[in-house]
Parts: structure tokens; C-alpha cells; sequence
């Protein structure tokens, strides 16, 4: 099982990135990242709006290389909050039901356009705080790098 992550804007030397990386580097499969970045000056729905096409065209340039679309699951502070130990039987339920890929979506500062929630198969919260998007990053895949632990026995957790 593939995993990527498409996020709005481009995540720059420091903290947030070494955080990310760090958690990347120990996930097995590593964890793609793709990101977009709109460049025009708009504000507030229509940037969402555009951000959000940018989100979903470069998943659709991704669905050519395989033969099942993947599993979409938008991070939202309004989505589905799971504890970790859900989220990892979540993990196993996608490795066990041979998803070829599960691609995570982030978006920029003010959220995820309508269009990319109604697309995904979950939409995740984080919790009930507000995250700053370029941290999410780092947040998501120590969840993912914590879901492969638990699944291989490691005593993080019990599920």
C-alpha cells in the first residue's frame, strides 16, 4: 500500500520540516508528498476553491498509474476525530482490504474547499484545535509512523 500526501504550499527549511521528515524517513512505505501552491493573489472562498482543484487535479494526474482509486481521507477540524489506536485499526483496515494507495490531503490556511471533503472517504480531524497547515504534516505522519508500530506489536499502544 502506497501512501501520499498532497498539501497546499510549499513547506520551507526548519522545525515544522525536519519534524515531518524525521517521521517520513521511518515509514515503510515512505510517504509521497506532492504539493501545490497557488500563485495568483486571491482571497478567502476563491482561494480555498482554487486550492481545493489544485488538491484533486493532482490526485486525478495520480490515478492513471493505478488500477483502483485510491483511499482519500481529507484532514479537517470538522472531520472524524479517532484516537490512535482507531486510526491504526483504520490503517489495517485499508492494508487488509489491499488498497493500492491512500492519499491524504491538506489544505492551505483556511481549510479544505467543499469540493475535496465531499470526495473523501474520511475526513480526519486532528482534534479539536486549530493547526497551523504546514504542521499538520509532521502531526500526520507520526500518527501514520505510530498506526505501523502498533500494527507490528510495538507497545505504543494496546489496541
Amino acid at each position: 500500500m502506497r501512501l501520499l500526501l498532497i498539501a497546499v504550499g510549499r513547506l520551507k527549511a526548519g522545525p515544522a520540516r525536519d519534524l515531518f521528515e524525521d517521521y517520513r524517513g521511518r515509514l515503510r512505505p515512505t510517504l509521497e508528498l506532492v504539493e501545490v501552491e497557488e500563485r495568483r493573489p486571491l482571497g478567502g472562498p476563491e482561494l480555498m476553491r482554487r486550492e481545493g482543484e489544485l488538491l484533486l487535479d493532482a490526485l486525478r494526474r495520480r490515478q492513471g498509474k493505478a488500477a483502483r482509486p485510491p483511499v482519500l481521507v481529507a484532514l479537517d477540524e470538522r472531520g472524524e476525530a479517532l484516537d490512535t489506536s482507531s486510526f491504526a485499526r483504520r490503517y489495517a483496515a485499508w492494508r487488509d482490504r489491499a488498497a493500492e494507495e491512500v492519499a491524504f490531503m491538506i489544505g492551505g490556511a483556511d481549510g479544505l474547499a467543499p469540493e475535496v471533503k465531499a470526495a473523501a472517504d474520511l475526513n480526519l480531524s486532528l482534534g479539536p484545535m486549530t493547526w497551523p497547515h504546514l504542521l499538520v504534516r509532521g502531526l500526520l505522519a507520526e500518527q501514520l509512523y505510530r498506526a505501523q508500530q502498533i500494527l507490528a506489536g510495538h507497545p505504543y499502544h494496546r489496541i
